[in-house]
């Protein structure tokens, strides 16, 4: 499996310890960090005639690696502007070596932001990852944020962004919006989603030289389109049929979101389900058929559980959360099919304790896709919580049902009752309309039919997804007005691309 591994805080201070126990004499890791950022700067940020940096470094060890940094740039000829936040005497040993051979430049230090400064870029060396919701951000530091926010100018964060949690991926107050971040020894999970996201700009990872994975086995990965070069399905065989390629049972569509199971359906065609049948919850002025997708076999409700009539089934778009929804979908819990469960399948199954209690003792497949409110509601608390650590609040969810999830939102989180959790690169806001939930659950089923295990299926999905928004964000110049319908195309064509050329990293 080609993918990048992911760590936690408490993980990079444990491959530090078992690094500095074996590494050989200097240079250490602070004077490696801080050359890396200084190669970054210079081939980045300072080209042609741009030569004015502004460094800010902190009280700790991310400002040990400004204070490197600050003394490469300068001796490469660089106009170094530095303001230093610590007290020299308090320094780590390292940040303390990195200080006094800043002090043998002769340059000045300054305590704050000089008015009326000119600079071309900035490095942001304030604070690294020992930023936590018991250790906030002060009144003084979050001014010196809002200053560098207020620059405009290009930003190198070192590690990550000031005032952006690791862990979890919050800013409690306010954090730098960077335009790189060099993120130091591996990536940390608050980069890859929540507001690390709107915060990080582009992540350069500079390991140090260090093999992480084999100084710490890691739990969690980035979910990127390397990766899921293995995971895609096979070529399809000139000698198939629509039998081969599965029978998907799609159940919801109540009166008024009738659109949301046809856009699972839609999606789960175009993803290469050989059948799929609806059955529509909707009484009055049923559809007989779906003129768009008239392929679409539309049926009553009752006679989508039959598991030697299906291969797989989908409940929840658009499901409802009346007496006949609570039916059905303890019906599709007892089934041995294997289910993915979305939207108010999930809200009743957080409302009635019975049906928790028949899902958390299924043996077949199961696939959960809550947002943000609806893992609140699983878990029977606030948004607030859940995206205060979702990495966390995805760890909850699969040990309590023993389900693979993916917890959606911005750098979606895909669980797996293995202990891993991979974090999605995909996807822009284009995401962010009505439907497009519907769509991941069409293209889950699509491959959950087809008998792919549950881990790829939910990899690739989520994915292809994201990538799809993301070919239709560069065509259509922007995320404005993206539809759930559009993704559809777009992410068939995106699939066909990669199996059949196998070239997972081109969009």
């Amino acid at each position: 499996m080609n993918s990048t591994p992911v760590y936690t805080t408490a993980e990079i201070r444990k491959i530090e310890s078992l690094a500095l126990s074996i590494l050989p004499n200097p240079p250490t890791l602070m004077e490696k960090a801080g050359l890396a950022a200084a190669e970054i700067v210079r081939a980045r940020l300072l080209v042609g005639d741009k030569h004015r940096i502004l460094i800010l470094a902190g009280p700790g060890n991310n400002g040990g690696d400004a204070l490197v940094a600050a003394r490469y740039l300068h001796r490469w000829e660089k106009q170094v502007t530095l303001v230093f936040t610590g007290e020299a005497e308090q320094l780590s040993q390292d940040a303390k070596q990195a200080w006094e051979q800043w002090q043998f430049t002769g340059e000045m230090v300054h305590q704050d932001i000089p008015a009326n400064g000119q600079w071309d870029a900035v490095i942001d060396g304030l604070f690294g990852i020992g930023l936590s919701e018991t250790r906030p951000l002060t009144e003084k530091y979050q001014q010196l944020i809002h200053q560098i926010n207020q620059l405009n100018l290009p930003v190198l964060a070192l590690d990550i962004p000031s005032g952006l949690l690791s862990d979890s991926g919050r800013v409690p107050k306010v954090a730098v919006k960077a335009t790189i971040t060099a993120t130091f020894i591996a990536l940390k999970p608050g980069l890859l989603t929540h507001d690390g996201c709107d915060h990080c700009g582009e992540i350069i990872v500079c390991n140090l030289a260090l093999n992480t994975v084999a100084l710490l086995a890691p739990h969690h990965w980035l979910l990127d389109r390397a990766s899921i070069a293995t995971r895609l399905p096979a070529p399809r065989l000139a000698n198939s049929h629509k039998g081969t390629y599965g029978r998907l049972g799609i159940l919801g569509g109540a009166s008024g979101m009738v659109g949301a199971a046809l856009l699972a359906g839609r999606a789960a065609l175009k993803l290469g389900a050989g059948r799929v049948y609806l059955g529509l919850l909707v009484q009055k002025d049923a559809p007989i058929v779906d003129p768009l997708q008239p392929e679409l076999m539309l049926l009553p409700p009752s006679d989508i559980f039959d598991p030697n009539f299906l291969d797989s089934l989908v409940i929840g778009p658009g499901l409802g959360q009346e007496i006949a929804a609570c039916i059905y979908l303890e019906q599709a819990l007892q089934t041995n099919l294997p289910l993915v469960l979305d939207a108010d399948a999930l809200n009743l199954i957080a409302a009635y304790t019975e049906l928790s209690d028949i899902l958390k003792a299924r043996q077949a497949t199961t696939i959960l896709t809550p947002h943000p409110a609806e893992a609140a509601r699983l878990l029977n608390t606030t948004v607030d919580e859940i995206q205060c650590n979702r990495l966390n609040a995805a760890q909850i969810l699969v040990q309590q049902f023993n389900c693979a999830i993916v917890l959606k939102g911005a750098g979606s989180i895909c669980a797996l009752p293995d202990g891993s959790c991979h974090f999605n690169t995909s996807g822009n806001p284009g995401l962010s309309s009505a439907g497009t939930g519907d769509v991941l659950s069409g293209f889950l089923g699509a491959l959950l039919v087809k008998g792919f295990p549950a881990e790829n299926a939910l990899l690739l999905a989520v994915h292809l997804h994201g990538a799809a928004a993301d070919v239709l964000l560069e065509q259509q110049h922007g995320p404005i007005g993206m539809t759930a319908s559009d993704i559809i195309p777009a992410a068939r064509d995106l699939l066909n691309r990669w199996v059949y050329s196998n070239k997972t990293h081109d969009s």
